[in-house]
């Protein structure tokens, strides 16, 4: 991972949120000499202009242009203060298909957001624009919360499920401790439902997870505090969310998979529902980065 992390791409809406998610960007990007690329997607109203009439469309074109600039000069001003931030565009579309675009194009090895939804019932049936990044983004998606204070990365929780895709977690996470200074803590969640154990199942189930949590393949720690835990809840969502805010933790590494199509669909995959809760940042890896 030598070309770990050399650009990112800030998307922003101009919220709270966004700004927030602006100072994670620089903080990532100081220590790994990247550079910010900022993005503001506009609505595209070009279907608007097709039954109007030629003067009012002359006024109306001159109008978004008019905005189009305004908006410019407002990301041009935030270069300012952030010194990493080197280019701004403002484009016109649908704002998840023209970041992921954008993205692509720009070879970007990081896309930091704030969670930004819809109503509940938009959100539960197709997703905000943040899910929808999630879904199909060439890159990792950094989601950031609403919440004052410097990014700080001191603690890094892993969670796991022991599937295919934890090695490149664990990759991830290893280059992130080494450049950030960070512990890590690899959490598996024993996840419980409705069921009921007794005491000794319980010792035996957790004693069992540790020792094939200690079996994967060890890595030099070279300074880095490392952590395995298990964790019971009632669901791994639950005990994710649940731990990583207990613990105080300050960023969250795990994958975007689900077992199935129709499981996405109507619930979203384990690290959405992460999003959702969270007030952990989260640093989400989605399937498309494993193509790599």
């Amino acid at each position: 991972m030598a070309k770990f992390l050399q650009k990112i791409l800030w998307a922003t809406d101009f919220s709270e949120e966004a700004r927030e998610a602006l100072r994670y960007a620089e903080a990532l990007a100081e220590p790994y000499g990247a550079e910010i690329i900022a993005l503001h997607v506009m609505i595209d109203l070009s279907p608007v202009f097709y039954d109007t009439e030629v003067v009012v469309k002359g006024e109306l074109l001159a109008r978004v242009n008019t905005v189009k600039q305004e908006v410019y000069q407002r990301l041009e001003r935030y270069k300012e203060s952030t010194p990493r931030l080197t280019q701004v565009m403002v484009k016109e579309g649908k704002e998840a298909p023209v970041i992921i675009e954008t993205a692509q194009k720009e070879k970007a090895d990081l896309i930091v957001m704030g969670k930004r939804g819809m109503s509940a019932v938009e959100k539960f049936f197709i997703g905000s624009v943040t899910t929808r990044v999630l879904h199909c983004s060439p890159a990792p998606v950094m989601v950031t919360k609403k919440k004052s204070g410097k990014p700080r990365f001191k603690k890094i929780l892993v969670p796991t499920d022991f599937s295919g895709y934890e090695e490149y977690e664990r990759d991830v996470a290893w280059e992130l401790a080494k450049t950030l200074g960070a512990d890590l803590t690899f959490l598996h969640v024993l996840e419980l439902h409705d069921y009921e154990f007794s005491p000794r199942e319980l010792e035996e189930l957790f004693a069992g997870l540790m020792k094939r949590m200690k079996q994967r393949r060890k890595r030099q720690a070279e300074g880095i505090k490392v952590e395995e835990d298990v964790y019971r809840a009632v669901n791994a969502a639950v005990g994710i969310v649940d731990y990583a805010e207990t613990h105080h933790f300050d960023l969250i590494v795990m994958s975007t998979y689900t077992h199935s199509k129709l499981e996405r669909f109507f619930l979203g995959s384990t690290t959405e529902k992460v999003i959702s809760y969270s007030s952990v940042p989260v640093w989400a890896i989605p399937p498309g980065c494993y193509k790599k």
